[in-house]
């Protein structure tokens, strides 16, 4: 079975490609330079010279501060060229993975999310993948929308890296303590997407078990990292940041994936063992 994945050079793309492959999967491994998604006309073409039996749209604008300056960018990546691909595999019945987010959610919410709550990002980003959303279910029958968050893996710049390299720069960490979610490591949300593929269509949420905060997150890194550092707990408000962040971010993930606290000790040993 032929597998499209877009964004096949990102964080996500990176460890997913091979979990395809090993489960027997022929991947087609896409980048900005094989496939620009704003581009409908190449869309078109590049699809129908590949025919894949199913599409994982991985593709996106990530950059959530960023994005409050680069709205029109973020709006083309994450809704138009999402809206391109949806309606491609809608017109030819080809079932669509699609990677969204937690920061659909406005975080009010005092409980964990479930599939069906209801929408309304609070920034620019969120409200793009939200189109996403939109998309695929305005244009597909066959489709599988994959909410994830606080996404971290060996292959990009994220959130654990940061505190490991600031708590081996000596820098003192600040980090929230009111900003809670659910840390989520790509090779988990790789494993969870395949799992999907024997389940019915439709909206899941696809991250770590559990939920903490920003602030524990942080202290559970350093204490499996067998780091001392200086983390200094503070309020989302503090940070000034471009784009708001829901306070509230945890998903039910339905035990599609394990606890995050595993997730994030298997993640720290393959790096230290890489570094060895």
């Amino acid at each position: 079975m032929k597998v499209l994945v877009t964004g096949a050079k990102g964080m996500l793309g990176q460890d997913l490609c091979p979990v395809l492959e090993d489960k027997g999967y022929e991947v087609i491994e896409t980048g900005r330079a094989d496939l620009d998604v704003t581009n409908s006309e190449q869309v078109n073409a590049y699809l129908d010279k590949t025919l894949p039996d199913f599409v994982i749209h991985c593709a996106a604008y990530t950059a959530v501060d960023k994005a409050e300056e680069e709205q029109n960018k973020a709006a083309l990546v994450n809704a138009y060229g999402t809206e391109n691909i949806a309606k491609y595999c809608g017109k030819y019945e080809i079932p669509l993975i699609y990677i969204s987010t937690d920061y659909v959610f406005d975080g009010k919410k005092k409980t964990p999310y479930e599939p069906d709550d209801k929408t309304n990002p609070i920034n620019t980003y969120g409200l793009s993948k939200l189109k996403g959303e939109e998309a695929v279910k305005k244009y597909c029958q066959k489709f599988y929308i994959v909410r994830t968050s606080w996404l971290y893996g060996h292959y990009g710049d994220n959130f654990v890296e940061k505190i490991l390299t600031a708590a081996k720069n000596n820098k003192r960490i600040k980090a929230a303590d009111d900003q809670i979610g659910s840390p989520t490591w790509t090779m988990d949300l790789a494993e969870g997407i395949l799992k999907l593929l024997d389940k019915p269509y439709g909206i899941y949420h696809v991250c770590g078990g559990g939920e903490v905060s920003r602030y524990e997150f942080v202290n559970e890194i350093l204490k499996q990292s067998a780091i001392t550092a200086d983390v200094e707990p503070c309020k989302t408000k503090d940070f000034h940041s471009l784009a708001q962040r829901p306070l509230y971010s945890a998903m039910n993930n339905a035990r599609i994936l394990r606890n995050w606290k595993s997730a994030l000790k298997d993640y720290l040993e393959l790096r230290m063992g890489e570094e060895l």
